[in-house]
């Protein structure tokens, strides 16, 4: 089982930057593949970059040039380092991870969420 805790966000002017993080805990044999998603009100769930294990990363067109993804296997945790935001950023940001179990078998899991909010 797996535990995720999120951080980071919080209020920032338009061209300023934050860096959320996402950390994993518990009994498991792997953290695999992790995504970043947003949500902002009256929206859906979005995508907004994935990192598989081996460090390959794949990013929303939107974000491209300004985010960064990158992963610390040892802590088992992932950034997602976000550069020259935008008020359109502004959405809650969730972390979703594929872990291997102890029994080998793989989960999906998702953090709680932190709110990232871009505004003057």
């Amino acid at each position: 089982q797996v535990q995720l805790v999120e951080s980071g966000g919080g209020l920032v002017q338009p061209g300023g930057s934050l860096r959320l993080s996402c950390a994993s805990s518990g009994t498991f044999l792997s953290i695999n593949d992790v995504g970043w998603y947003r949500q902002a009100p009256g929206k859906q769930r979005e995508l907004v970059a994935t990192i598989t294990r081996g460090g390959s990363t794949d990013y929303a067109d939107s974000v491209k040039g300004r985010f960064t993804i990158s992963r610390d296997n040892a802590k088992n945790t992932v950034y997602l380092q976000m550069d020259s935001l935008k008020p359109e950023d502004t959405a809650v940001y969730y972390c979703k991870v594929t872990y291997t179990s102890l029994l080998f078998r793989t989960y999906e899991y998702w953090g709680q969420g932190t709110q990232v909010t871009v505004s003057s």
